[in-house]
Order: structure tokens, then sequence, then C-alpha cells
């Protein structure tokens, strides 16, 4: 009778066990992300107002504009850019102009001027 109840034990630990070791992966997820953050502050910007540079789509998202933009890298630089064509895909690689910098100039936003 008790080895029923033994086997049960285990089986909570062993589940308790994965929940943490989950937990773990993910706060070293986070914790990698504010690192890659922490560095983007401490660095210039790889970019210019004003100036053109070439970069592949990584992802759509809405903007603070509420606008569809295409969010892509350079030199690990995230760039918003509005105006890109419906026809453009993720993968893409496109030519934008930086027109600003968000306030810690960790990013910038970015004006499609065509495809590469």
């Amino acid at each position: 009778m008790e080895l029923p109840l033994l086997a049960g034990g285990a089986g909570l630990v062993v589940l308790l066990l994965v929940v943490a070791v989950r937990r773990r992966r993910g706060s070293a997820d986070a914790n990698a992300s504010k690192r890659a953050h922490d560095a983007a502050q401490e660095r210039d910007p790889p970019v210019e107002i004003g100036g053109t540079y070439e970069f592949g789509i990584t992802e759509f998202t809405d903007h603070h504009s509420g606008d569809r933009v295409a969010v892509g890298k350079v030199e690990g630089f995230v760039l918003f850019t509005d105006d890109v064509p419906e026809s453009c895909s993720v993968g893409d690689p496109i030519r934008a102009t930086v027109t600003s910098f968000n306030r810690g100039h960790t990013s910038a936003d970015a004006s499609y001027k065509g495809r590469v």
C-alpha cells in the first residue's frame, strides 16, 4: 500500500523539478535580454538620423503610432520602419532612412525607401 503513495510522491518531486528548470531557463532568457538592453544604452547607435541603411525585415508589428511597421536590425540596433508596402514579407531586404531615435537611443524610427 505504501508503494503507490511513494510513487505518487516521486512524481510530484519530478514535476516540481521540471517546473523549477523551466523557470530558471526563462529567467536566463530575461537576463540575457536585460544585458543586451543595458549594453545598447551604453553604446552609440550605429546609425545616424538622415542615414540610409539596408537590412532584412525580421518581423512586423504595430508601433506606438498604431500603424504596421517593419522591424529590422543594423548591427543589432533595432529600426522600426514605416510605409513598407504590403507586398514586403519577413526576410525581405529593404532600404530605409533613419528619421528619429527613441528617448534612450536604443532604437530608431525609419522611413521605407525601397527593396534591395
